[in-house]
């Protein structure tokens, strides 16, 4: 999927997962469920990570564009190291290693010790990341005519003013882990899901998605997973912007009502 749709998905996947904890009776408070819904649609952009075309790759400059080169060095060298014998030999590393599940929860698992250990100032530079990028996927017309730096603004202020809104006291920061010590580590949730929902959106494109690596599966170490071939789609196709898209607000935005306890 193109990246609006991705940044989309993620944003409502996480209200979901919002109004699914209020039924659980461990119900978000409303900073958390909009922070984390910023911070999913941000990172349903991250794994593309390894693709210099993509939305990602331009929004923070020469350093994304040198992370581009990078992770998809690395991944296309993951490939090779562990492709099986039925895996099509690649040129690039697009839609491998940063397309996976065990790369998201290591991303995700990484942000969350950076946050508990790493104090205000890492949790800052964790949304700063991910509201620029949540501003590029969901306001990607107005970012486009807009410039880098007013985006990258727009991030910084959002980070300094919704990590204020988070310390204080019952706004979210201990949300789901309440021992001393473990303020902020749900936010590695919201990065994880972020990156699943995009891989889940890339498996029922055309080319499939190898969530499931290392597994092998009909001899494939990099099978890309996927609905049958005739129920795909075409990335930005019309399916992707008159079906999901529209069915991505509708879900986001009840899922939403359910999390503040509306439907309650």
């Amino acid at each position: 999927m193109m990246g609006p749709a991705h940044s989309l998905s993620g944003a409502a996947a996480w209200f979901a997962v919002g109004a699914v904890a209020a039924g659980l009776d461990h119900p978000m408070p409303w900073p958390t469920l909009v922070v984390g819904a910023l911070i999913s649609a941000g990172a349903a952009l991250a794994p593309d990570l390894d693709h210099h075309a993509a939305t990602i790759s331009r929004s923070f400059g020469p350093l994304s564009r040198l992370a581009c080169k990078v992770i998809d060095a690395i991944a296309h060298a993951t490939y090779n190291a562990t492709r099986g014998k039925r895996d099509p030999r690649r040129s690039g590393g697009h839609r491998t290693l940063t397309h996976t599940a065990i790369w998201a929860a290591l991303v995700g698992a990484g942000c969350s010790a950076a946050a508990v250990y790493g104090g205000r100032w890492a949790v800052l530079a964790i949304l700063f990341v991910h509201m620029v990028l949540a501003v590029e996927g969901l306001l990607w017309r107005q970012a486009r005519v807009s410039s880098d730096v007013l985006v990258w603004l727009l991030g910084a202020t959002s980070a300094w003013v919704l990590a204020d809104v988070l310390d204080d006291p019952g706004n979210g920061k201990e949300w789901l882990f309440t021992e001393h010590g473990q303020h902020y580590m749900w936010i590695g949730l919201p990065i994880v899901l972020g990156a699943i929902v995009h891989c889940i959106g890339d498996s029922i494109t055309v080319s499939g998605c190898p969530i499931l690596w290392p597994i092998p599966i009909r001899r494939k170490r990099w099978y890309p997973v996927g609905p049958p071939k005739f129920m795909r789609f075409r990335a930005g196709s019309w399916v992707e912007y008159k079906v999901l898209t529209p069915a991505f607000f509708l879900v986001g935005g009840a899922s939403a009502l359910g999390a503040l306890g509306v439907f309650s």
